[in-house]
């Protein structure tokens, strides 16, 4: 961790050119025929740098890092720990456009745990970079098991799609589920107990993925 408390990005990974983004954003503007002198578009390039500044911070940062500094359980086997309802926004690699929702972590310690706040930055690093969900809710579920070393993880994600709700067929009341399960708890009836648990009012997903 840096002094400011960010998780420090590996020395070869890519740094964000602000510079580079306002002016793809600038010859963008261009090709759809508009003005970008205008008052209205005039600084667009620098918010727009700005805002992918923060939607990718997540590019090249290790979020295993979150997951580094545990509490030991001195031999006890934990309990399941649940964290409910942390609200995300990450955007989609195949047009660029956000998917909001929350997510439902679940996870059976081995020999440690770890901060509940470390969970949600876990959650937070992973988002903020070019996703998929499929992709985020298996990558979630893998920095879990092999971050706390857990006896089973069960990470679900629900989600409203940009490119489903702007584009296309226009659903703007659909959301997409994707559930993520390792260990122990990718058993079906572990699994579908725990699902119960996480997201009471949430559909049954007992034919989530495994791993």
């Amino acid at each position: 961790m840096t002094e400011t408390g960010q998780t420090a990005q590996r020395p070869d990974a890519p740094r964000i050119d602000v510079a580079r983004i306002e002016a793809a954003v600038l010859e963008l503007l261009k090709a759809i025929g508009e003005d970008p002198t205008r008052s209205g578009l005039e600084q667009t390039p620098r918010r727009v740098a700005r805002a992918y500044s923060e939607f990718f911070a997540g590019v090249g940062v290790d979020a295993l890092e979150h997951l580094a500094d545990g509490i030991d359980l001195e031999g006890n086997t934990g309990e399941l720990v649940i964290v409910r309802d942390i609200h995300f926004r990450s955007m989609c690699e195949h047009h660029l456009l956000p998917f909001i929702g929350v997510a439902h972590l679940a996870y059976l310690p081995g020999d440690r745990i770890v901060g509940l706040g470390n969970l949600v930055r876990v959650v937070e690093t992973l988002s903020a970079r070019p996703q998929l969900q499929e992709r985020l809710t298996d990558e979630i579920a893998d920095a879990l098991n092999d971050g706390l070393e857990a006896r089973g993880v069960v990470v679900v994600m629900d989600a409203s799609h940009g490119c489903v709700t702007a584009r296309g067929s226009q659903q703007i009341s659909s959301t997409t589920v994707t559930v993520a399960s390792r260990g122990e708890l990718a058993d079906s009836v572990q699994r579908a107990a725990v699902l119960g648990l996480m997201a009471p009012t949430a559909p049954d997903f007992i034919g989530g993925r495994n791993g």
